[in-house]
């Protein structure tokens, strides 16, 4: 069983593979848009995470594959839900995470650590290219705060700056195994996978 993963981010299709293959199948072939040809940008104009997530997965669709779409980004509370569905390119071009964490960091000058509340969301959309009833899409978040600095080598995006307080750690300082157990993105493949075997009936 092939599906295509509507990304071509090394880390969060590396993310994917790790938790599907062990919740899922180890049967299932994950590609990414460049294994199958498709070197398009896709304009992601949605104004939630669920439909950037969809649009994505249905350009893959489109060409005949189940597909699945990851969009995620960081919410936080002083800046009212920015930079949301905007993170990836929250300071504009270049976009780097580099100029994005700096962005961060001066719009959050002068604030309270309780002022820094954050979230990091993630949904993930399933597409079927010729059953549209087997279309969904799951969402997960993972509660923490924003630093005043850099913590931590690992991880990217705000990883350096996202800190987990159950593990004491920022997302950067987290092993592999430790932030596919608590992430964001790990809560939402949960209930993906979960979704997943029903709709398509896989026994893993």
């Amino acid at each position: 069983m092939k599906i295509v993963i509507a990304s071509n981010n090394k880390h969060k299709i590396s993310e994917i593979k790790a938790i599907l293959h062990e919740q899922v199948s180890a049967d299932i072939e994950l590609l990414s848009l460049a294994e199958i040809g498709y070197h398009e940008d896709i304009e992601e104009n949605g104004e939630t995470f669920e439909e950037n997530a969809l649009i994505k997965a249905r350009a893959a669709a489109a060409l005949g594959y189940m597909a699945m779409a990851d969009d995620s980004g960081l919410m936080v509370d002083y800046l009212d839900g920015a930079p949301g569905v905007y993170s990836a390119r929250y300071a504009g071009d270049p976009c780097n995470d580099e100029s994005n964490n700096q962005k961060l960091l001066a719009a959050l000058a002068g604030t309270t650590p309780e002022e820094r509340g954050a979230k990091f969301v993630s949904t993930i959309a399933f597409v079927h290219p010729e059953k549209e009833e087997l279309t969904f899409v799951a969402r997960g978040e993972c509660p923490g705060q924003i630093l005043y600095k850099y913590r931590g080598t690992g991880g990217f995006g705000y990883d350096p700056l996202f800190y987990y307080a159950p593990l004491d750690k920022t997302f950067a300082q987290l092993s592999a195994e430790e932030k596919n157990i608590v992430s964001h993105r790990a809560r939402a493949l949960d209930s993906f996978c979960a979704v997943l075997k029903e709709k398509l009936n896989i026994n893993n």
